[in-house]
């Protein structure tokens, strides 16, 4: 029988702030990004108090420029696990354009678990260069943010609304307000949505259905040597050490409760966030939503499939969400 003190101890794991952990214990990914430091340090980073419970959350601007963005991509087979690698290329700092000057909006890209800005720059010179101003995110407890313990959403929409708070302040905000997250920063994203006005357009990269589920996922994937039961426990144990109820953990509550239209996107190769689970979220979400699955892509790899989601992201974007689907697909056909 497994111990109390051992669901709560790998409880307080599951919520533990990412960057606290030592570099070495990360699992080897099967996905490299590679590009130059100037992607990130030629842009300025800024910092924001949040609160309660109180950290700092740093972030970055990227305005509107010609970036002449290139991506290439690689990928191998090794142990029976498919591995990727995206290399990219930009002038940075780019040359103005006209939306330099008086961006179309503002899109805030929110990372996957355990990553950080990083993870979302290429996307964000990518959009930059069709005119929108974006803004990259260290969430709590990751990257160079503050903050103990993560809260999976229930903290962090707060987090976000008093970013956009301070970047109104300083006249940075242009609306409408998109936000494009993945994985943990997808469901995030709709979890904000809900409860925040000022946003707008959804792209919901690989959500999670329901937190058990993707961790129990993860766990299979990263971690198979780490017994299942331990977890389970720890799940048990996850919604009293947060204070909520458990359901209120998971993406589909929150859709049940508040529908949002956003544009979903699954991978065929996903094994933390299946399409399966991907579609329920879809289906819970509001009538004006959209379903792209992604052949061959993986969980790590679904974001940089450029080739793929270049086109629906931007005609998503410049729908405002909902107008792209009335216009270009209709609810229950993908």
């Amino acid at each position: 029988m497994i111990s109390a003190g051992c669901g709560g101890y790998v409880a307080r794991r599951m919520v533990q702030a990412p960057n606290s952990y030592p570099s070495w214990l990360a699992p080897a990914a099967p996905v490299e990004l590679a590009f130059s430091s100037p992607f990130l340090t030629n842009f300025t980073p800024q910092v924001v108090d949040v609160g309660p419970p109180p950290a700092q959350i740093h972030y970055r601007i990227v305005d509107p420029a010609d970036y002449q963005l290139e991506v290439t991509t690689t990928n191998w087979t090794r142990r029976a696990r498919t591995h990727f690698k995206f290399s990219f290329k930009a002038n940075i700092p780019g040359k103005p354009i006209p939306w330099t000057t008086t961006p179309r909006g503002t899109v805030v890209l929110l990372h996957g678990y355990g990553l950080a800005q990083y993870s979302t720059v290429p996307w964000a010179l990518r959009l930059a260069e069709e005119g929108w101003r974006c803004v990259l995110v260290d969430l709590r407890g990751h990257g160079a943010s503050t903050g103990a313990r993560v809260h999976f959403g229930l903290i962090e929409t707060n987090d976000l609304s008093q970013l956009l708070n301070v970047l109104a302040r300083d006249q940075q905000l242009v609306e409408p307000v998109a936000v494009m997250g993945d994985s943990y920063g997808a469901a995030l994203a709709l979890r904000w949505q809900s409860v925040e006005p000022r946003v707008g357009p959804i792209i919901a990269i690989a959500p999670y259905a329901r937190l058990s589920t993707a961790v129990l996922n993860i766990r299979r994937e990263y971690a198979a040597w780490f017994p299942r039961v331990f977890i389970q426990a720890g799940l048990r144990k996850l919604p009293r050490l947060l204070e909520v109820d458990p359901d209120e953990l998971d993406t589909l509550t929150v859709l049940d409760r508040h529908p949002v239209d956003a544009l979903f996107v699954a991978g065929a190769g996903d094994r933390i966030s299946p399409v399966a689970d991907v579609r329920l979220v879809w289906e819970q979400a509001g009538a004006g939503s959209r379903f792209l699955e992604i052949p061959g892509a993986t969980h790590e790899a679904l974001p940089y499939f450029f080739d793929d989601l270049v086109v629906p992201v931007l005609e998503w974007l410049d729908g405002g969400g909902g107008g792209y689907t009335q216009t270009r697909s209709a609810r229950g056909t993908p």
